[in-house]
């Protein structure tokens, strides 16, 4: 883990007030549809959330289950906000479309409780750790991975 944070560039966020979840990038699925697309993998009867297909109906952040996915959000591991203010501001509407988007690294868009989500906001591992103590070091690892592959 410490290799990898030491690769992360480090720099003062920038554009505090600009971002407005409002106005997704142009060509950029709605979060609704996002949530609609992962949930394309089976949910009905999994039990695991394995790497690369969402396949269970659970929040590790939080570490329970559910029997219906319909109380979960699926969430961005690294909100949207939150990449904005460390550089995502200055990409283009295609690079920054990708970014909300990124259905190839399983680690990019999470299955989460609503409560986790909201409690989590826009906020990165120094304001917020997950519930679930026994995750906290697969969620930072899991945030420098996403910040790493994104830049």
């Amino acid at each position: 883990m410490k290799a990898l944070i030491g690769l992360l560039p480090v720099g003062a966020e920038t554009d505090q007030d600009s971002y407005s979840r409002d106005s997704p990038p142009a060509g950029s699925m709605p979060t609704a549809t996002v949530a609609t697309h992962v949930a394309k993998c089976s949910l009905r009867n999994a039990t695991t959330i394995s790497r690369g297909c969402l396949t269970a109906v659970g929040c590790p952040l939080r570490g329970v289950q559910h029997t219906d996915e319909s109380e979960l959000d699926i969430d961005h591991l690294v909100p949207l906000a939150e990449a904005w203010r460390s550089g995502a501001s200055r990409w283009d509407p295609a690079r920054r479309a990708a970014f909300a988007n990124d259905l190839d690294a399983p680690e990019s868009l999470i299955a989460v409780t609503a409560a986790t989500n909201r409690s989590k906001s826009d906020s990165d591992p120094s304001g917020w750790q997950p519930p679930n103590t026994a995750h906290w070091c697969t969620y930072a690892t899991d945030w420098v991975t996403v910040k790493l592959r994104w830049g």
